[in-house]
C-alpha cells in the first residue's frame, strides 16, 4: 500500500504534463496564420514632381517596403491576423517641405488566388533636405471570418507600395538596366 501512495504524485505528476497542450484557438491561429509576401513589382516607388521631367533632380521621394510580419489570435469565429508593414522613405531633391505620403496596400489573398479582402494606405513622412530619412513601422488588424478552420487554409497577406502606371513602367525600367 505504501508503494502506491508514493507512486501516486509522480503519475499525478506525469498526468497533469500531458495537460498543458495548446487549446484549440492556439492550434488554429499558429496553423492558418497567412504568409505576408510583398509584391515584386512593389518593393520600391521612385516619385516625380509633376511636370515632364524625369531625371534625378526630379524625384520627390523613393520608399522601399521593408518586410511584413503577421501575429495571429482567434476570437468568435474570426482569425485576426495583426500585421505589421515596414516602409522607409527617402527625400529626394525636389522635397516639398511638409508632410510626405507613400501609398501602400494590404490584400488577403484566397485559397482561390483571389483577393478576399484588400484597402489602400498611407505612410505619412515629414522628409526635408535636413530630415531625408524616415522609417516607419504600419500596424494593422484584419479579420478573416471562419466557420471551420478548413475555411483558412492557403490565405496569404499581400503587401506593397502603390505606384502608378508611370512609376510602375519608371521601376521596371531601372531594374532592367
Amino acid at each position: 500500500m505504501k508503494k502506491l501512495t508514493i507512486l501516486t504524485p509522480a503519475l499525478l505528476v506525469l498526468v497533469l504534463a500531458g495537460c498543458g497542450g495548446k487549446s484549440s484557438k492556439e492550434d488554429i491561429a499558429s496553423n492558418y496564420c497567412p504568409t505576408p509576401l510583398t509584391v515584386q513589382d512593389a518593393q520600391h516607388l521612385t516619385r516625380f514632381k509633376d511636370g515632364p521631367g524625369r531625371d534625378p533632380r526630379d524625384i520627390v521621394f523613393e520608399a522601399d517596403i521593408g518586410g511584413a510580419s503577421v501575429a495571429c489570435s482567434v476570437a468568435k469565429n474570426q482569425l485576426q491576423v495583426d500585421l505589421t508593414v515596414r516602409v522607409a522613405a527617402t527625400a529626394g531633391p525636389s522635397v516639398a517641405p511638409g508632410q510626405t505620403r507613400v501609398p501602400y496596400f494590404v490584400r488577403v489573398i484566397g485559397p482561390s488566388g483571389g483577393v478576399a479582402q484588400g484597402q489602400d494606405f498611407y505612410a505619412d513622412f515629414k522628409l526635408s533636405a535636413a530630415s531625408p530619412r524616415g522609417a516607419s513601422q504600419e500596424e494593422l488588424t484584419l479579420r478573416l471570418p471562419f466557420n471551420k478552420s478548413d475555411d483558412l487554409g492557403g490565405y496569404r497577406v499581400a503587401v506593397g507600395l502603390k505606384p502608378t502606371q508611370e512609376e510602375l513602367d519608371y521601376n521596371r525600367r531601372a531594374v532592367a538596366r
